[in-house]
């Protein structure tokens, strides 16, 4: 247990901070999600709708430090090339 007020303002920040970026990682999932289903339905105008969105939510989560900057790259990476086989 925390003891200085300065340790218990801390306690306060990371617990604040950890349901931001729980929030905003859940947020990156949906849409990833929302993706992988329209991909896996075979509707190609769903899944580049979808895929646009993700886009820049990843990214955003890489921004603000919830994804490493390598792995938001390879998520969107890894999206964009099954969105092109299923267009293919």
């Amino acid at each position: 247990m925390a003891n200085t007020s300065s340790a218990k303002k801390a306690t306060r920040k990371i617990a604040r901070k950890t349901a931001i970026n729980k929030n905003r990682r859940s947020r990156v999932r949906t849409y990833v999600r929302q993706v992988e289903e329209a991909l896996a339905a075979g509707d190609k105008g769903a899944a580049e709708a979808a895929f646009k969105a993700a886009q820049p939510e990843l990214m955003r989560a890489a921004n603000k430090g919830v994804l490493h900057t390598n792995t938001a790259s390879r998520k969107v990476s890894r999206l964009a090339q099954r969105l092109k086989a299923l267009s293919a």
